[in-house]
């Protein structure tokens, strides 16, 4: 059970979402992922519950909350989207490679 906070202070820390989020039942891990040029974290983190019950109770508890001076916004985080990654338009081949249709 996979939560998503977004709106998050630059100056949040994994131990500091910990605190919070274990008020509402077991955390089984805190990503916060990091800017790779600043080294600061990039406002947003997921946060794994334990059960699906604890999950629902922190969105209903914490999502528009004031925390650290920012209103955060916490929902189901959704699955990861596959993108590719490899930057290509997916048409396959390179160069100046071209398909001779008229065979």
């Amino acid at each position: 059970m996979s939560v998503y906070v977004g709106n998050l202070s630059y100056e949040v820390t994994k131990e500091d979402l910990q605190q919070v989020f274990c008020e509402y039942g077991t955390v089984s891990r805190v990503s916060l992922p990091m800017d790779r040029e600043t080294g600061r974290p990039r406002g947003f983190a997921f946060v794994d519950m334990s059960a699906e019950d604890e999950e629902t109770a922190v969105i209903e508890a914490l999502d528009g909350a004031e925390w650290m001076g920012r209103e955060m916004k916490v929902n189901k985080a959704k699955p990861r989207e596959n993108s590719g990654g490899s930057g290509r338009s997916g048409n396959g081949g390179g160069g100046n490679y071209r398909r001779n249709t008229n065979w």
